[in-house]
């Protein structure tokens, strides 16, 4: 069973994480947000829209299809003038035409069934000469070996069917590039980014976080009682690595709207 975007019992799961420097490094190194109107799809909790508007953008719009979720990134970005929300679907997302200077989705994509109508609405919302960073993970991503930093790949040790899950739902860098292109978004070279997720300052920590599936739609291809033996395995596994810094690989793709700036 997949996550339901939609439960309130799932409200907080993207909510109450702090954006690593890690990130921060690598968006400054490809675009300059300051001044910039951004819109975020798939914004989740909201924690990247704060990020965009900690970089100095003009504005931020948070776009996402579930309510509940919108809710809570409502409280966590609470008295910043620079983000709004608004419901609407990645394929559809209601905002005018040529309303971004840069497009940004998160772990978006592999939710996704039709990326040629995603990056059409991608380069519907962008200005001429505006740019599109998505960042999501392959299956070479996901499949990294297991360590104590990449914590992910201690679930497909303990339960390698969820390889399958993942091999049926993560893009290919050349199906994102041919879609990308397909919608007339000029591709750049794929970045590759070992983003800080978060620090754990002891097992408990993460512990509740596991337990929690917190930020981790895979964990909910797993029973309660199949979660409680992945946390004991993994448990085993950092036994003397406290704190633990995690970490995960991701791909990011480039676009550009070709046309004159305005």
């Amino acid at each position: 069973m997949g996550i339901d975007f939609h439960a309130r019992d799932n409200q907080h799961a993207y909510t109450g994480r702090a954006v690593n420097a890690s990130w921060f490094q690598e968006i400054q190194s490809l675009v300059n947000p300051s001044g910039k109107r951004i819109v975020d799809i798939g914004c989740g909790g909201g924690i990247y829209s704060q990020a965009w508007s900690a970089m100095g953008a003009s504005s931020v719009i948070g776009v996402d299809f579930s309510q509940v979720m919108l809710e809570a990134a409502k409280e966590q970005c609470k008295g910043d003038p620079v983000i709004s929300f608004v419901q609407g679907d990645a394929l559809a997302t209601g905002l005018e035409e040529g309303k971004a200077d840069i497009v940004f989705a998160r772990a978006l994509i592999h939710h996704l069934p039709d990326l040629e109508a995603f990056f059409a609405e991608v380069s519907r919302l962008l200005t001429p000469g505006g740019i599109c960073l998505i960042q999501d993970r392959t299956v070479e991503d996901v499949l990294m070996p297991a360590s104590p930093a990449h914590l992910r790949g201690y679930f497909f040790e303990k339960f390698p069917r969820l390889i399958q899950s993942e091999q049926g739902r993560r893009p290919a860098d050349h199906q994102v590039k041919a879609a990308m292109q397909q919608s007339g978004l000029e591709g750049k070279e794929t970045i590759k980014l070992w983003e800080v997720r978060r620090e754990y300052q002891d097992w408990s920590e993460l512990e509740a976080d596991l337990l929690a599936r917190k930020g981790r739609s895979i964990l909910h291809e797993l029973q309660d009682s199949q979660l409680q033996e992945l946390t004991m395995y993994m448990k085993e596994k950092l036994q003397g690595h406290e704190p633990i810094r995690e970490k995960d690989c991701w791909s990011i793709w480039q676009g550009e709207k070709v046309g004159t700036n305005k």
